[in-house]
């Protein structure tokens, strides 16, 4: 009964959800695209079966792009299909396997959509990133007896009281999931909390310590920094929200004349106001789709492109990582990391709060409050290229020696793929939780 309601209210919430996506395409027409695919409609996949893989935005999808990698070279022999939710999403799916996988979005948890998208790509397996519990979804695959794995899983406190509530509904979620492999055990253990069978829950790790760090962006860091002026201090704030920008450009204001910033807003449809903000509070700024280098009395470059953020924090001494000073839970600390970079954060680290405890307790992050913190955090470190060197340096061992968690997936995911007697050498499965 309780199923039916929901699906009644996900009928009655659909008009408003695409209502916003059409709205928001008035900003950025890339929300318009492939707009049938929202309703389960799209190309029909009539080789082998496929392995589908859902990253609901930009930042799930390039922490999932390891796993993706492993999956296509594992299973050859299957269509690779990668869905997410947002535009951003989709856009950084075919920038890193162009048009060797199949990208689409998600359709909306409606019966008839979601039995419609099903139908079309015929998955041999289903893997979930994070925190995607859609019941309609997750019941139809359990209908079809398509596996579905909860990979790099994880669940705040405040998302485990909101789960309590739907109680039957929750719990059959599930009972449709093959696995849930959590990122740590306070993960897991809430997940048992909201219904989860403990032991088809385990502990596999954070997938985004294996992000792929290739020569490739270390070179483009250093052309980058030549561009942007060799001589000069130069510092970016990453994934930025509303609100943030202000306190960003705050503290920039502290730094000496010579500092430039690399700002880069976290959503393509707010580049415009960020501009507007930049040009009414009287900073000289230049436009990175502009394509020309910053001149001297330039302070700030506003970064209106997608797809280069790993390049451009391998090109600035610091890096501020956004969703930190306003409470949004912040982003991925760990790519400027990996990159050797010093990472900044402020005080709201809820998505990924192991990390950053990892992080600044091992000395490779500064963790500060508001804008005058950060003005004096940025100071400091832009005038002490050896502590730099020091955060830098324990930044790259904490994402090396935690690297690991593509193998562990693997490993739980093959006897799924292909049930029978594992082959001499292949990975354990992680244990389940006791």
């Amino acid at each position: 009964m309780i199923r039916r309601l929901y699906s009644v209210l996900i009928y009655c919430a659909v008009p408003f959800a695409f209502g916003a996506v059409l709205w928001r395409g008035l900003r950025d027409r890339s929300y318009w695209q492939a707009l049938s695919e929202r309703f389960g409609w799209g190309r029909r996949i009539s080789s082998a079966p496929t392995i589908w893989l859902h990253a609901v935005s930009l930042g799930e999808m390039s922490a999932a792009a390891p796993l993706v990698r492993a999956l296509r070279s594992r299973y050859p022999g299957n269509p690779l299909v990668l869905t997410s939710g947002t535009p951003t999403g989709r856009a950084r799916a075919r920038g890193l396997f162009g048009e060797g996988v199949d990208v689409r979005f998600l359709p909306y948890d409606t019966p008839g959509a979601v039995a419609r998208f099903l139908d079309r790509i015929r998955p041999r397996l289903a893997v979930i990133m994070e925190t995607e519990l859609w019941p309609n979804l997750y019941r139809q695959c359990e209908r079809r007896s398509v596996p579905v794995v909860l990979a790099n899983a994880r669940l705040s406190a405040k998302s485990v009281a909101r789960y309590r509530r739907l109680g039957s509904l929750a719990r059959g979620i599930f009972s449709a999931t093959s696995l849930i492999a959590a990122q740590t055990p306070v993960d897991a253990e809430r997940f048992v909390a909201i219904g989860a069978p403990r032991d088809r829950t385990c502990v596999a790790g954070n997938i985004k310590f294996d992000l792929d760090i290739g020569p490739g962006v270390m070179d483009a860091g250093r052309a980058l920094r030549s561009f942007f002026g060799s001589s000069r201090p130069v510092w970016i704030a990453g994934s930025t929200h509303a609100g943030e920008e202000a306190l960003v450009l705050a503290a920039h204001a502290d730094l000496p004349p010579d500092a430039l910033l690399l700002l880069v807003p976290r959503h393509p449809d707010r580049f415009d106001a960020v501009a507007q903000l930049l040009s009414q509070s009287g900073w000289k700024f230049t436009r990175r789709s502009g394509g020309a280098a910053p001149a001297g009395e330039v302070r700030v470059v506003l970064v209106d492109s997608v797809g280069e953020l790993a390049a451009l924090y391998a090109a600035a001494d610091a890096a501020f990582v956004g969703g930190s000073l306003v409470p949004i839970g912040g982003h991925n600390l760990l790519e400027p990391a990996a990159l050797g970079v010093p990472v900044l954060t402020g005080p709201f680290t809820a998505n990924g709060k192991e990390i950053a405890q990892m992080l600044l307790t091992r000395g490779a992050a500064l963790q500060v409050a508001d804008a005058r913190e950060l003005a004096a955090a940025l100071r400091r470190l832009l005038s002490d290229p050896e502590e730099r060197q020091r955060m830098g340096a324990s930044g790259r061992q904490i994402v090396g020696s935690n690297r690991g968690s593509v193998a562990r997936l693997l490993g739980l995911i093959e006897p799924l793929v292909d049930p029978g007697p594992r082959p001499a050498g292949a990975a354990a499965r992680p244990s389940a939780v006791h």
